[in-house]
């Protein structure tokens, strides 16, 4: 019956080669488990406990949640199939409870690699484009800014004698970052440069700009972000988002409280923050199969 199902998908559902390729392979994978361990079980007669006992051999065999649901997906449309075309009395399926994914962690860049860059930022030539790179890391990894956040803030925007920062976020959500006594002096160094870099400028245009005066668009921050990431560090992920990313994770490594880091992100609900307390679980663990005697063990 699996022929017929796939000219079924092929000439009246129409689905694309790909598509016709993974089923025929989720199915063809089923039927080899039935026949090496049920003795050449029809597909069309398995039961769910089959297909239970399938799904404790891919989790067996390290096959991840999103394959197995994948080729659940494709027995479902199978069994489906042959339900509604008569072939079958009862869908297997029915009783089947798909596994759940699992949350994929933050990519990061680690605090090494990063306290490196902003060493190399330091030995910086003094020009605008540079001044400008520098802080751009500084700010996206010391205050968690998301890329789009960092383009939209204005000079206006920064309050110097009460160090703190205003930034529009996502659902124009405003917020208010501090400013560390360092951040200050770089801020203070890259206005003053700026400055003498466009001297006909208005004091409200946007922070940062092109070398022409303009303000950044999206790839320039990507590639900018990226160029100066790969200094330093091999990450597959060397996007602007990481260190948002990473500015999260480091802060929760070194104790901070969780509503205090969902406030500086402007998550709007404490379940998007808590995916960075798996990443500095992880390292508690990490230290400990290194620090204590029996952690090895």
């Amino acid at each position: 019956m699996i022929e017929p199902f796939i000219k079924y998908l092929t000439q009246e559902k129409r689905y694309s080669p790909h598509t016709i390729k993974a089923y025929t392979k989720d199915l063809g994978q089923f039927i080899t488990y039935l026949n090496a361990f049920y003795e050449g079980l029809p597909i069309d007669r398995a039961k769910h406990t089959h297909i239970r006992s399938w799904m404790v051999e891919l989790v067996g065999n390290e096959v991840t949640s999103k394959s197995i649901n994948r080729k659940l997906s494709s027995l479902r449309t199978y069994y489906k199939y042959m339900k509604r075309g008569g072939f079958i009395d009862y869908d297997p399926m029915l009783k089947i409870l798909p596994p759940k994914n699992g949350k994929k962690l933050p990519a990061i860049i680690q605090e090494k690699s990063l306290d490196n860059l902003l060493k190399l930022n330091d030995e910086r030539p003094n020009t605008y484009s540079a001044h400008r790179d520098a802080l751009i890391i500084e700010l996206l990894y010391t205050s968690g800014l998301r890329r789009s956040e960092l383009i939209s803030v204005l000079v206006t925007d920064i309050d110097l004698s009460n160090k703190w920062i205003k930034v529009l976020g996502k659902g124009a959500k405003e917020r208010i970052l501090p400013i560390s006594d360092a951040m200050l002096d770089s801020l203070l160094d890259y206005l003053q440069i700026r400055q003498d870099q466009f001297e006909e400028i208005n004091i409200d245009q946007s922070l940062f700009l092109t070398d022409k005066g303009k303000p950044l668009y999206p790839k320039f921050v990507y590639n900018l972000v990226h160029r100066h990431i790969s200094k330093v560090s091999t990450a597959k992920k060397r996007s602007p988002h990481i260190l948002r990313h990473s500015f999260a994770t480091h802060m929760m490594n070194n104790g901070a409280d969780l509503n205090a880091v969902k406030e500086l992100l402007g998550h709007s609900s404490l379940a998007a923050t808590q995916v960075y307390t798996h990443n500095s679980i992880q390292k508690l663990k990490e230290t400990y199969k290194t620090a204590h005697p029996k952690g090895l063990k």
